[in-house]
């Protein structure tokens, strides 16, 4: 750790590091002087070393050493320039979230300049692979390598500053900001996981205040700044948790709210008021509880009358109308008839949290037993005149459901109001924070209540009506929906009816009219006449045109199919493996980032309380060296009292210390003696005491023995009357339900029969149950069998087949390999026989050149007197005829003393060059040219031989 006389000089050593590239060690640097305890004191400084620390931080993604930086620099700018620290923080939140919007821009930069990497080809193969097979796309490579580092550096920026910031009174307005800035990143962004933890850290942070309320610069709540902050803070988080569909989190930060409000003693201003209830509506819409929908429009309503001046009357007209159908979409009927103890005891409890919910301010005259319902909440519409403000639509369907008397007509009526609120809606324009109304959205519960009510005033007047009948009266549902909703009903003891398919009626009766025990009998039996018709008219399957055109097709759609759904599965497993391994990747390096984590605390804790120890047991030496001097110097001073002297006057620390020992000695000894001498005492006064009480306690054994015994004897015979008396009673009871056996017996044999033959008859058809459910398990399995079988052979085919073309190709490679070594063979034959005619060729050439070369050496007998004819014939210009002309016999003579005529050239004049070496293309000419000419050996006379004796 480097050590520097002014924080100048480290700033100036760190950014001497930086421009080297050495960022490590430069943030190392300041960290030192950050943490350091020389520089508490508050200067210019240390702010300028701290925005250097965080843009170091930022850039290399350091959210440990920025966390612990921002704490320490807390600790020395707290009471002295808070704003300080108010911006550092608010410098290290623009870099994150700069940096972070950076490396998106980048991404999709960077996605959009490689989309396509050849302007003529849409894709290139190995990439449509890659991506089909890998399961990921280019987007989601460049997100994970450049977004997904920076989100969760941001990420933990937010976390960081805001545990900075949780308990600072004077920067609270920056606690606020910061998670307003987190909620729209998870907002922007998606992010529903972080979300909740967010909520979670803000939910802890105000327990937390609640719970410590002795810290020094602990926010105060009362106070009218901090109080707005911290709702604005909550209603941002209700906003943000509707719009991200997380329900569960939006009515946790309805509970924040109002635990918040409560906690106060305050409530907010009406403009978050409606954007409460407004959001309680949504909230309560999702879940499905229509009553407490209602109660949260009810209050919206008044708040938007009573406050918003602005509001329109179409507008005023149409939450009106939301109101009031709301409140007439709850079920008429009490869902709890029949339920137990318990579930009783949880609703009440569950209603009288709603109710705190809806309304913050109760009014304290009111019955506190009171709880939401349905006609308390139309009772109130129409006492505060909602019912007068909604449209006349609504009126007239208010009127019709709740206090018309139309067994006949009433769905035909309902059903062309409901169909003018169909379309009735929209957003409001004079309030913002009212989402947007829908009429349209309470129609299915206006039909099942409208339903309800005629099913209940037809129950009034008839007692039988036929199927036909009532459907045709129902417009809105089938009469298996009527059923369902009927059924409903019925448990609930709304109303009382009875369906007899087998008649084709409706039995309208009492509330008695079913037990308990037959409730669901209706729909096992219709159930199982739905099973029982399938299997006597099964339905008819119509065989497609294009399957009797193309047999085949089904068949080979259905491998193509298989084959398609194989290759998903093997993808699915592969991005599973690929997300395990990433996932378990990210699983190790959390814990090894715990454990050096705990390491370090544990290793902190470990020093801290050494220190801690040490500091202790030197306090606690001091108090004991000062407690015995002035123990020693008490006693110095009593003994002085006593009139006693002592044996020095100015005595050191040591000799007054021994001193006081000796007087401690002294007056310990003679207190063990008094001890010794008082304990002498009390035994024998023991002693004495012992024997004096011993004969009056055995007296008095003897005496409680003889009372315990009368007592006894006493008790014995009342039992014995007792039991006496109820034998009497017994036998008296016995005779006179003796009379009444046979009977007993009789219904007893009867009860037994009748449920043995039930039991019997639930036997046999569990046993049909089973063997059916045993025959259709059989069935899968055989077909399980089938399917795995086919595909295995359709995998050992398609194997044999692959093994087969590669066996094919082999051979027909062999085979052709084998042609071009029969060629090359050949054809080296065929250049070794020309080489041959070639060397043939050349040998002759040299023989004719060399008889040229020795043909002047013949001897001649006398000079020619004239050339011979065949001299004259190889003169050039000459029309001799052709060599190897025939010669007659009688001239052989006179020839054989002339020279040897040279070798004619060619008839196309080609020099000697080319005579002496023939190219393989004129192998036929040359072939001829010398079968035609005369041997060139010596002594030749001009006679013709033929080529095979040559």
């Amino acid at each position: 750790m480097a050590t520097f006389g002014k924080p100048e000089n480290a700033l100036k050593r760190a950014e001497e590091l930086i421009h080297v590239g050495q960022m490590q060690a430069a943030l190392q640097v300041l960290h030192d002087v950050i943490t350091s305890k020389r520089y508490r004191a508050w200067q210019k400084t240390l702010e300028r070393i701290m925005f250097k620390y965080v843009e170091l931080c930022v850039e290399m993604r350091r959210g440990r050493f920025a966390k612990d930086g921002l704490i320490q620099y807390r600790i020395v700018c707290q009471q002295v320039n808070v704003g300080s620290l108010e911006e550092v923080i608010k410098h290290f939140l623009h870099l994150s979230t700069e940096k972070a919007e950076n490396a998106k821009s980048q991404a999709e930069a960077l996605e959009e300049a490689l989309d396509v990497d050849d302007l003529e080809a849409d894709k290139r193969p190995e990439d449509l692979m890659l991506s089909y097979v890998g399961g990921e796309k280019g987007k989601d490579r460049s997100d994970r390598e450049l977004v997904t580092p920076w989100f969760k550096f941001l990420w933990e920026t937010y976390r960081t500053v805001l545990e900075i910031l949780r308990n600072n009174s004077k920067l609270e307005a920056l606690y606020a900001m910061t998670a307003h800035r987190a909620f729209q990143f998870c907002k922007q962004y998606k992010r529903t996981t972080e979300f909740r933890r967010l909520c979670e850290i803000i939910r802890n942070h105000l327990a937390n205040l609640n719970k410590y309320k002795d810290q020094r610069d602990r926010p105060d709540l009362l106070l009218p700044e901090s109080l707005q902050l911290y709702q604005d803070t909550r209603f941002e988080q209700l906003k943000v948790a509707t719009e991200l569909e997380l329900w569960q989190e939006a009515f946790r930060s309805v509970e924040d709210i109002h635990g918040l409000m409560c906690m106060v003693k305050k409530t907010p201003k009406p403009s978050l008021m409606v954007v409460y209830y407004a959001k309680l509506t949504e909230i309560f819409r999702v879940s499905g509880s229509q009553l407490y929908n209602a109660y949260a429009w009810s209050k919206l309503f008044s708040l938007q009358k009573s406050y918003n001046r602005h509001l329109t009357q179409k507008d005023l007209q149409l939450i009106a109308s939301s109101v009031v159908l709301a409140a007439l979409s709850v079920t008429p009927y009490d869902r709890g008839y029949g339920a137990s103890h318990l579930e009783l005891e949880n609703e009440k409890e569950r209603n009288l949290r709603m109710a705190n919910l809806i309304a913050f301010s109760l009014d304290p005259k009111r019955d506190s037993r009171e709880v939401p319902s349905r006609p308390a909440l139309l009772s109130e519409l129409v006492s505060k005149g909602v019912l007068a403000c909604a449209s006349p639509e609504v009126k007239e369907l208010y009127n019709l459901l709740e206090h018309e008397f139309l067994p006949l007509d009433l769905a035909s009526r309902v059903q062309p109001l409901l169909g003018s609120i169909t379309n009735v809606g929209g957003k409001i324009s004079s309030a913002s924070s009212v989402p947007e109304v829908q009429l349209s959205y309470y129609v299915p519960a206006l039909e099942k209540l409208a339903t309800l009510r005629l099913l209940q005033q037809v129950s009034q007047v008839y007692q039988t009506m036929k199927i036909e009948v009532l459907s045709k009266m129902i417009p809105f549902f089938d009469f298996s929906v009527v059923e369902k909703v009927s059924v409903d009903a019925i448990k609930s003891n709304f109303i009382a009816m009875k369906v007899d398919h087998q008649k084709g009626a409706v039995l309208f009766g009492s509330l008695d009219l079913e037990s308990d025990t037959l409730q669901g009998h209706l729909t096992l039996l219709a159930e199982s006449l739905n099973k029982a018709r399938e299997l006597i008219y099964p339905p008819v399957k119509k065989a497609s045109k294009l399957a009797e055109a193309l047999p085949g097709l089904a068949e080979v759609v259905n491998k193509e199919h298989k084959k398609l759904l194989a290759r998903k599965s093997i993808i699915e497993k592969r991005k599973e493996l690929q997300e395990r391994q990433l996932l378990e990747m990210e699983l190790e390096e959390e814990t090894k980032r715990q454990k050096i984590q705990q390491v370090t605390v544990e290793a902190e804790k470990i020093r801290l309380a050494r220190e801690s120890y040490e500091r202790e047991q030197q306090r606690i030496k001091r108090e004991q060296e000062k407690k015995e001097i002035d123990d020693a110097i008490a006693l110095i001073d009593k003994n002085k009292k006593k009139g006693k002297k002592t044996a020095m006057e100015g005595a050191t620390k040591q000799q007054l210390l021994e001193m006081a020992i000796q007087e401690q000695l002294k007056e310990r000894q003679e207190l063990e003696k008094r001890l010794q001498k008082l304990a002498k005492t009390m035994d024998h006064m023991e002693r004495a005491r012992r024997e004096e009480e011993a004969p009056l306690i055995d007296s008095a054994f003897q005496q409680r023995l003889v009372e315990e015994k009368i007592a006894h004897e006493r008790d014995q015979q009342q039992e014995i009357e007792l039991s006496r008396e109820r034998h009497v009673g017994d036998l008296q009871e016995k005779n006179r339900l003796s009379r009444m056996l046979e009977n007993k017996n009789i219904l007893q044999d009867r009860i037994v029969s009748r449920r043995k033959s039930e039991f019997d008859r639930l036997k046999r058809e569990r046993d049909e149950r089973i063997a059916q459910r045993l025959q259709d398990n059989r069935e899968k399995r055989e077909k399980h069998r089938k399917l795995i079988f086919y595909l295995r052979s359709e995998e050992e085919r398609q194997k044999k087949l692959e093994e087969e073309e590669a066996l094919r190709k082999q051979e027909e490679a062999e085979r052709i390999k084998k042609e071009a070594l029969e060629r090359k063979a050949k054809l080296d034959e065929l250049a070794e026989k020309q080489r041959q005619r070639e060397a043939e060729v050349e040998e002759r050439v040299r023989k004719e050149r060399e008889a040229q070369f020795r043909a002047p050496a013949v001897p001649a007998a006398a000079p020619a007197p004239a050339p011979a004819p065949a001299a004259v014939s190889n003169a050039p210009g000459t029309a001799a005829s052709t060599p190897a002309k025939y010669v007659p016999k009688w001239k052989r003579g006179e020839s054989s003393a002339v020279a040897v005529t040279p070798p004619e050239p060619d008839r196309r004049g080609s020099r000697p060059e080319d005579q002496r070496q023939p190219a393989a293309t004129d192998r036929w000419r040359t072939d001829r040219t010398d079968d035609r000419r005369p041997s060139a050996a010596p002594g030749n006379t001009g006679k013709w031989v033929p080529p095979s004796r040559r």
